[in-house]
């Protein structure tokens, strides 16, 4: 499973909202964040082509190590071509 580009996607293309903070602290999703679709289904790469990148009102800015904010969202960070995987380098999570 992954995401998959059906055209070009130029550089610096916010491509959606992948992860929302919980805000009632029920402590049932992984350090509070809930996945979207996106979140749920973007692959991780040790060269990835996107960013997470923090969502400030309606700004959109890039995200520290190991900075959290309430919503993010998946930019690329160079030019996609036509069929090529859609990849982020995972840092909410450990990947063993």
């Amino acid at each position: 499973l992954g995401v998959f580009a059906r055209r070009g996607i130029p550089k610096d293309t916010i491509l959606g909202i992948s992860h929302v903070k919980d805000k009632s602290n029920t402590g049932c999703y992984k350090d509070g964040y809930i996945r979207t679709p996106l979140g749920g289904f973007i692959n991780h790469s040790n060269e990835p082509n996107c960013i997470k990148v923090k969502v400030l009102g309606t700004w959109f800015l890039p995200l520290s190590e190991g900075e959290l904010s309430s919503t993010m969202a998946v930019q690329t960070n160079k030019a996609i071509r036509e069929g090529e995987e859609i990849t982020v380098s995972y840092t909410l999570y450990t990947v063993d």
